[in-house]
């Protein structure tokens, strides 16, 4: 049955639909000022990245940055076609609401939209992860230089209207490096962190559901892993494998995804423990299915939800421990830029250059502020316990 729920459906108004015209604007000015501000700084984004790369789009996709990104930027236009008609689609579906059925309105779906929607903090830190993951993919598009090209004639050049975050010791433009590392970084950040929390869930599960000897042993590793200095580990692990090249990134990518999982499996096993006794479980078992099939499509999707969470804020960590390594010297080998090596060589011009240091650490603040918040607004809006009704 399709029915209208008047009381309980975003109601439609007239001020709406000035978000057709400028994105974000109707929702600013029915109140909700996170969303609107949100979708209008997207929709800037989307803006910037046409008024500066369109005009430049037959060299981006060919020869002005190098053969090897032409991919790139084909994902970069990709990147502004799905953002511009995700923005837009927002700002329609809030000036002409879709009406629920009873069963929708109370999904588990739509019962976590509406409890992340009342939870300011998430929202803000899922629209600075946004406007970040847009920005590092819209990068051919807006990023106005080569991020390597060396001009020693910019040498240490303060920010300017041509380079907006100045210049390095080699005359390399700034911004365009902070650019292209963010794409590394945040790219590490995400690829380790489901290394992790593949691995961790897959081992808390088997161990809690196998039990016994198995559970003992699994146990006993993750133990005896937790017992080791990360930091150390990673050191040596890094120190030991270094290698130049894309390799490095790699390898980089593995090193702190295998040291990370072990947090993850201690959570997925005490949710898996508490599961395995419940009634459709128990159904499952009496129909027949192997403990595989149990296991990873009865217990595992029914564990998630603090699985998420605690990615969500393992991704800012993640990017901290890489920026701490290539900040050593033992992260992602050079001509490859990352946030951590961009700060790497801001050390030594400090006194005389300090933007370079300055602004990819600042973004390393923003983008862990923003996963933070984005996980801790997660779990309020997944807990039962933690829901303001």
């Amino acid at each position: 049955m399709t029915a209208i729920i008047k009381d309980r459906d975003v109601k439609a108004s007239p001020a709406t639909l000035a978000g057709l015209v400028l994105p974000g604007l109707g929702h600013v000015l029915v109140g909700e000022f996170v969303i609107g501000s949100g979708l209008m700084l997207l929709w800037g984004v989307v803006v910037w990245a046409a008024v500066a790369g369109f005009p430049r789009l037959d060299s981006v996709l060919h020869s002005a940055f190098g053969d090897r990104l032409s991919v790139h930027a084909f994902v970069a236009l990709a990147t502004w076609m799905l953002t511009a008609m995700g923005v837009w689609w927002t700002a329609y579906r809030r000036a002409f609401p879709r009406v629920l059925s009873d069963a929708e309105f109370n999904s588990n779906w739509q019962v976590f939209l509406r409890q992340f929607h009342r939870n300011r903090t998430g929202l803000i830190g899922l629209f600075g992860v946004l406007v970040m993951v847009t920005l590092v993919l819209l990068t051919p598009l807006i990023a106005p230089f080569e991020p390597n090209a060396i001009d020693m004639g910019l040498k240490n050049t303060a920010p300017n209207w041509v380079h907006l975050m100045g210049t390095d010791e080699f005359g390399r433009d700034l911004f365009s490096r902070v650019l292209y590392g963010g794409r590394i970084s945040l790219s590490i950040g995400f690829v380790a962190v489901g290394i992790a929390g593949t691995i961790g869930t897959t081992v808390g599960a088997v161990a809690a559901f196998g039990g016994g000897w198995i559970d003992r042993l699994l146990m006993w590793l993750v133990d005896m892993l937790l017992s080791l200095p990360r930091l150390v580990l990673l050191l040596a692990i890094a120190g030991l494998f270094r290698v130049t090249g894309p390799e490095g990134l790699f390898i980089m990518i593995a090193i702190l995804g295998l040291t990370g999982w072990m947090g993850v499996s201690r959570i997925v096993r005490s949710q898996v423990l508490s599961l395995k006794e419940q009634d459709f479980i128990q159904a499952a078992r009496a129909l027949g299915l192997s403990n595989a099939r149990i296991v990873f499509r009865h217990l595992i999707p029914n564990a998630l939800a603090p699985v998420i969470v605690y990615c969500s804020l393992a991704i800012g960590t993640t990017m901290i421990v890489e920026a701490g390594l290539s900040f050593l010297g033992l992260g992602v080998p050079p001509p490859t830029s990352t946030w951590g090596t961009i700060i790497n060589d801001g050390r030594e011009p400090l006194r005389v250059a300090p933007w370079i240091a300055t602004y990819p650490g600042l973004c390393i603040v923003f983008a862990v502020m923003s996963f933070n918040l984005l996980g801790d607004g997660l779990r309020d809006a997944l807990d039962p316990k933690l829901r303001g009704y």
